[in-house]
């Protein structure tokens, strides 16, 4: 299963990097530097964890989102993308796919 949003996510973050303004969110985020976007990248991991550990998956689901949408920014503030992040997963698994192929 793919979501081919997170595609346009990616490249709607990239634009906004390039030309947005201060009313885009993005921008103002990524013009604050690399810390304040990792601060919230912790924030809305905590927030889901906490989420997953006393709400219902509606709430979950939206701190999950919250939380691709801030991993996606602070990629995109140290240059990558999801893009790259999707290549070094299928790597990964290629190699392990390869290992248990040995194993058997």
């Amino acid at each position: 299963m793919g979501c081919a949003f997170l595609d346009r996510l990616d490249g709607v973050v990239h634009e906004r990097a390039l030309s947005g303004g201060p009313e885009s969110y993005t921008y103002r985020l990524l013009s604050a530097g690399v810390d304040k976007v990792a601060r919230k990248v912790g924030e809305e991991a905590l927030e889901l964890v906490l989420a997953s550990l006393t709400e219902g998956k509606g709430r979950v689901l939206e701190e999950a989102a919250d939380l691709i949408y801030h991993v996606t920014v602070l990629l995109r503030a140290h240059g990558l993308s999801l893009g790259d992040v999707c290549r070094l997963l299928e790597e990964r698994h290629r190699k392990s796919q390869s290992r248990e192929a040995q194993h058997r």
